[in-house]
């Protein structure tokens, strides 16, 4: 067993005995600086010299090696022959698996009082893919979005609510059908007896027990509203239209379509 006393900003943090030096402990602590998160982010995107990583940093040369000493000692980088630094597979490991803690802890007020545990965790562990979506917390500005982003929707809108297309979108919808838009809308199971007979196969309905979140997906962007902690519905959520959110909405939607009963 290794001993080991760490010291962070002049103030130590006791004694800690681990199996070794690359314990939890160590790991958390040696990512507890804005720094040498800086200096991993950088470091995904190519290799970089000392030097190139202290002017990036606007850091002095020493900083940036103290810095640099850390993360390879917690082989989290790792210098090449040529004399660049390079992050480990380990290091690209653990900064993809930092992202969700990131979106957490960034809108740690709405998870406390939204319930994300409704959804499968399989896309729970992915949380992290909505670090660029942006939190709108008016609902009144979701709604509208919804609205819109159905209304300049041009190969498909996708929705999961507790409810159908608002009335004032029917005659706008029935033109994008029309001309070959494909609409896919999730509904409570219960409310399947009362939707009208469909007349356009590029228009399916189907139902599940139990809406998890509110969504709506197009193939330009997406919104995600997580019910309320105690299941009310709530339209304060996530929106945007970056690549890998976008994906992690369309994958979660279908996962729900391949589970819903026709109507």
């Amino acid at each position: 067993m290794l001993r080991i006393k760490q010291h962070y900003s002049g103030f130590s943090i006791g004694d800690k005995t681990l199996e070794n030096n690359h314990g939890m402990e160590k790991l958390l602590f040696e990512l507890a600086s804005e720094s040498r998160l800086s200096i991993l982010r950088e470091l995904q995107t190519e290799n970089l010299k000392m030097n190139e990583i202290a002017r990036r940093l606007d850091v002095t040369a020493t900083e940036a090696f103290r810095q640099l000493q850390r993360l390879s000692d917690a082989t989290l980088v790792q210098r090449q022959p040529e004399g660049t630094y390079a992050i480990t597979c380990y290091g690209k490991l653990v900064l993809h698996l930092c992202s969700s803690f990131e979106v957490a802890s960034k809108h740690r007020e709405y998870f406390l009082t939204h319930d994300v545990w409704r959804i499968p965790l399989q896309f729970v562990n992915r949380l992290g893919e909505l670090s660029q979506a942006k939190l709108t917390m008016d609902a009144m500005e979701n709604i509208n979005r919804g609205e819109r982003m159905f209304i300049e929707a041009e190969q498909y809108a996708w929705g999961l609510a507790e409810g159908r297309i608002p009335e004032l979108m029917n005659p706008i919808m029935e033109q994008k059908i029309a001309k070959g838009l494909q609409v896919k809308m999730i509904i409570p199971e219960s409310d399947l007896s009362t939707v009208p007979e469909l007349k356009t196969p590029n228009v399916e309905v189907r139902g599940i027990p139990d809406i998890p979140a509110i969504f709506g997906i197009t193939e330009k962007e997406a919104t995600v509203c997580f019910r309320f902690v105690g299941g009310r519905v709530d339209y304060a959520g996530f929106s945007g239209n970056d690549p890998t959110f976008l994906n992690w909405a369309k994958d979660l939607f279908l996962y729900y379509w391949k589970k819903g009963k026709r109507a």
